[in-house]
């Protein structure tokens, strides 16, 4: 199961950060759905970074 997580993620990544690099090169404005997806992508980032620095440090600070 994190597996398919990590390559759904990793898809879906690629895809947002080429579509975005695409538009910079042409110099368009970026759709709306793009910009959603990239806020999403950095909160879900976010997100997982706090999550496991949580269980890090319960875990090996709490013994």
């Amino acid at each position: 199961m994190v597996e398919f997580a990590a390559l759904t993620y990793g898809l879906l990544a690629s895809v947002i950060l080429s579509a975005a690099q695409r538009n910079s090169k042409m110099a368009r404005p970026h759709p709306p759905l793009l910009l959603y997806l990239g806020y999403l992508l950095c909160g879900l980032s976010a997100g997982a970074a706090l999550g496991l620095g949580y269980i890090i440090l319960t875990r090996f600070i709490g013994h």
